[in-house]
């Protein structure tokens, strides 16, 4: 893709969001150019978004009437999502994916991290779904499609008979592993640290002991705030102790898990998580793109990298009158404030 692209505005700048009047250039689908720029208009300039946790899939059972608890709802193999899945068509599994795929795009993300059920076949269809539309999908496999995805995702050590085996298969082949732990209590959480993932999932109730373990071993925390109390597995503040783990240095990313209960919307997500857990702008912003790194791509905005950002116009809006541009765009962000997406695909 040899196609240039220019663009000014006020950009938020490097892992530290620094906020500088800019123009970049973008060739062939990298940003090869930073430059100051007195004069860059009114338009705000964002790094894509990562949703750090999703399951697609599930949106062949959006909104369904579901009652029960979280194992009878979602726990592996005859959980109620996963009777829905196995009787849905592959043909409704793709475009079911597809639909999320573009609600996320419009929404200013430009990748996640999927839990993909069905095995080989359930992965080669996530990735039929995404196409070109999605560049930073990281598909976590299971039942065999950790074989031909980029890591091994574990529901729980509570549900896996032969874990160890797994585990070892999946990084004898130099792939990724990602674990569910503590979503509804703690037990579950030393069972997973113990095979040092790279990557947990919730946490919502893990120890300050188990949390620091994570910040000495440097394993990031994806937290899917929503989707915990739409399960009823949180009701404060304190759940998942986000504070807790920012105190102690773990690396938090953000996500907004199934997509049968939850909207794949990270706008919706930090605004959630900022008003209930009082978690600051700049940190919410940066766990929303920080899990980037699970795949070859960082899309925090720097020279050299591939183009992973969106521009927002708040002339368009109430946001112009905004004394605080991070506070707005985690409060009062949404696919209706972009108003162009530089996701490009490298040649």
């Amino acid at each position: 893709m040899d196609k240039e692209v220019t663009v000014s505005g006020h950009a938020l700048l490097g892992e530290s969001l620094e906020q500088r009047p800019v123009t970049i250039v973008v060739k062939s689908g990298i940003i090869t150019h930073i430059e100051d720029d007195p004069h860059p208009g009114d338009t705000w300039i964002v790094p894509a978004f990562f949703n750090a946790h999703t399951h697609l899939g599930d949106t062949i059972a959006m909104d369904a009437n579901a009652r029960g608890d979280l194992a009878s709802l979602v726990t592996p193999p005859n959980g109620l999502k996963h009777r829905l899945l196995a009787a849905a068509s592959q043909d409704d599994m793709v475009s079911g994916m597809r639909s999320s795929i573009q609600a996320m795009v419009q929404s200013g993300t430009a990748g996640c991290a999927d839990f993909r059920e069905g095995g080989q076949n359930g992965v080669r269809a996530l990735n039929e779904a995404a196409g070109s539309l999605l560049p930073g999908l990281v598909i976590f496999g299971r039942d065999g499609g950790e074989q031909v995805a980029e890591g091994l995702g574990i529901s729980s050590s509570r549900d896996v008979p032969d874990l160890e085996r797994q585990v070892k298969g999946a990084r004898d082949s130099g792939k990724l592993i990602a674990f569910h732990a503590g979503e509804r209590d703690p037990d579950d959480v030393d069972a997973a640290l113990s095979f040092r993932p790279d990557l947990i999932i919730h946490c919502t109730h893990a120890t300050r002991l188990q949390i620091r373990q994570c910040a000495d071993e440097n394993i990031p925390i994806a937290v899917c705030p929503r989707s915990n109390w739409a399960l009823g597995v949180a009701g404060s503040g304190s759940e998942p102790p986000i504070h807790d783990m920012i105190d102690l240095g773990c690396r938090v990313f953000l996500g907004t898990d199934n997509v049968m209960f939850v909207q794949p919307d990270m706008f919706a997500e930090m605004a959630f998580a900022h008003y209930v857990y009082r978690i600051p702008p700049a940190l919410m912003i940066k766990a929303a793109i920080d899990g980037s790194e699970l795949g070859k791509t960082s899309f925090f905005i720097r020279e050299g990298v591939p183009a992973r950002f969106f521009m927002m116009s708040p002339g368009q809006s109430n946001m112009r009158f905004t004394l605080d541009y991070l506070s707005t765009i985690v409060k009062r962000g949404s696919s209706a404030s972009i108003i162009k997406k530089v996701f490009i695909l490298e040649s």
